[in-house]
């Protein structure tokens, strides 16, 4: 399961998890305050912001060739580009200047960081154990020559497969992002199935944005979102040769997400 969905609104478990974290960090800080420090709701939200903005720019220097000096690609940060770890380190490294600056929040401050991140770290951890826990879903769907096929048919090499539909603008926005990947990775496999759409609809689509992909297939009762637990589109699945889950990404690919993905392929 990718999504957690209330109704029609849908977030991803692992932003779900960082909400927790702070929910959880900011309770436990009131209930050590009152018992003499002070409360700190304010200051555990900037150290929130300061760990984010942290783990935007060190993923941005990291992968500086693929923004080069697009500022407004720097600071989208629709696609979910973030390293978790300088993002951590900031944060309690921020929470430390905070404590020694006032004596008073050093109690509430250090329950709260310390409650908050063991949450985030080790439901992070569980969901990555999870994940790399499934394997890829036996189930047919139908290629765009009408023929019926599985999707284990695919396997044998690293496997990228991108759920999508073309009333979807992010998943419009990465089609791009996606093609020249698939261009420039061979011995990668791309996998393009849209959720519940026909035919005609798809090659008009690819027509009128001139896009030239390999592989696109039809799932039209959405039954492959269901299966891996993700009602969000775009969703990208990364799979090794063979079969098991290595990442996925909820939301739009830039080049620079799309490229630390498929570096997880480079390290097995």
């Amino acid at each position: 399961m990718l999504t957690f969905n209330i109704g029609s609104l849908v977030i991803s478990l692992s932003h779900l998890l960082l909400i927790s974290a702070l929910l959880v960090a900011t309770l436990i800080g009131r209930r050590v305050a009152r018992k003499g420090g002070e409360r700190l709701d304010s200051v555990l939200f900037w150290l929130l912001m300061q760990g984010l903005l942290i783990a935007r720019a060190s993923f941005v220097l990291v992968y500086q060739e693929h923004y080069g000096s697009d500022l407004w690609r720097i600071i989208d940060v629709r696609d979910g580009g973030f390293l978790a770890l300088p993002g951590a380190i900031a944060v309690v490294f921020g929470a430390l200047i905070w404590g020694w600056q006032r004596t008073a929040l050093r109690r509430p401050l250090a329950a709260s960081v310390v409650s908050g991140m063991l949450l985030w770290g080790l439901g992070t951890l569980s969901l990555s154990v999870y994940e790399k826990g499934t394997r890829l879903p036996e189930i047919p769907v139908r290629a765009i020559s009408g023929e019926t096929v599985q999707l284990t048919d695919h396997q044998g090499r690293p496997l990228v497969i991108n759920l999508w539909a073309t009333w979807c603008p992010p998943c419009r926005r990465e089609m791009p992002v996606l093609q020249k990947a698939q261009e420039e990775h061979p011995d990668v496999n791309f996998l393009f199935v849209n959720q519940g759409e026909g035919l005609d609809i798809v090659n008009k689509f690819l027509s009128s944005q001139k896009l030239a992909l390999n592989n696109i297939l039809f799932d039209g009762g959405g039954r492959l979102g269901q299966i891996v637990g993700s009602m969000a589109l775009p969703t990208s699945l990364f799979y090794s040769a063979d079969g098991r889950l290595v990442s996925s990404h909820l939301g739009e690919l830039s080049d620079a997400s799309l490229a630390r993905a498929l570096e997880q392929f480079e390290e097995r």
